[in-house]
């Protein structure tokens, strides 16, 4: 059975940025990050790839980045496939829905002792940070 684990939506962030730029009158709009689920899977997608997959971290390195960011579901994801059977099944799924996007982490990576640190890099990406 996979192990599924729903992140938080950005959606309250992006309210209280609303908010907080009204009682700010007479400054200019700040730039915000696009919510919608291609743009925030495309940052996962290339902060992942330099993090994770490009960086020699140990808990990649058995694994590839296969990004799927031309959904036809309407759901962008990227997946950690084992990178000498990358047919076989994905290790790790991000996948985002809607806007703002609802993110969505599971398999079997999240479970284990990298799930944690997963999780918080994904919402870090997903908000609009770049480092690792």
């Amino acid at each position: 059975m996979p192990f599924s684990h729903r992140l938080p939506a950005m959606s309250s962030l992006v309210i209280l940025g609303m908010a907080l730029s009204a009682c700010q009158s007479g400054r200019p709009a700040a730039v915000t990050t696009d919510r919608a689920a291609l743009p925030t899977m495309e940052r996962v997608a290339l902060a992942a790839n330099s993090c994770w997959f490009k960086s020699g971290d140990a808990a990649f390195k058995p694994y590839r980045l296969a990004p799927e960011l031309n959904s036809f579901s309407g759901r962008p994801r990227i997946l950690a496939v084992p990178r000498n059977s990358p047919e076989s099944r994905p290790m790790l799924v991000v996948q985002a829905e809607g806007s703002p996007a609802r993110l969505d982490a599971f398999g079997p990576m999240m479970s284990g002792p990298d799930g944690e640190r997963i999780k918080r890099d994904v919402l870090r990406w997903a908000g609009g940070a770049t480092g690792c």
